[in-house]
């Protein structure tokens, strides 16, 4: 995904780039070594440099409100259409979503099945890792197209769990 984002009086050019492993960032051309995990709709774990933080970013019109750690940033969306139209305090994924395992585990619940609606936000599949439940969200609001996961079924980052149109 590329997309133009206006902080201050400065553009830039960011990258985002989804592999099996991990997502990839380049700002500007240059790479940036981050990892980033979407924990809830909008807040993320950002790992940049070895070190760890907690990134929310809400939104509200073209306006993006970035709080990383203690740090605040306004930032303009560009073209807003390539985030669909957002709830409060979140954006929303627009067109056809692949939902991936955020973290290598095994799969304890599908909550959902395929040809169910449901809202950006809701929770999908149970993922156990490390002995702790992590509930995977839809990134949209929509219809559940297919579903890959099984209860019981051993994954791995990155892994299709399910897609959303």
């Amino acid at each position: 995904m590329k997309l133009t984002v206006q902080l201050g009086e400065h553009a830039h050019e960011v990258e985002i780039t989804q592999t099996s492993e991990r997502r990839l960032f380049s700002v500007d051309g240059k790479s940036l070594e981050a990892e980033a995990v979407e924990l809830a709709p909008g807040i993320f774990s950002v790992l940049v440099n070895g070190r760890s933080v907690e990134v929310r970013i809400a939104l509200a019109g073209k306006q993006l409100r970035v709080l990383a750690g203690a740090q605040e940033w306004s930032a303009e969306i560009r073209d807003p259409r390539k985030y669909g139209r957002g709830r409060a305090g979140a954006f929303e994924a627009e067109g056809r979503q692949q939902v991936t395992a955020p973290m290598p585990g095994k799969i304890l619940r599908v909550l959902v099945a395929a040809g169910d609606a449901v809202n950006a936000g809701q929770g999908l599949v149970v993922v156990e890792a490390m002995k702790m439940q992590n509930e995977v969200r839809s990134p949209k609001s929509g219809t559940v197209e297919r579903v890959m996961a099984k209860e019981g079924q051993a994954v791995g980052a990155g892994d299709a769990l399910l897609i959303i149109a």
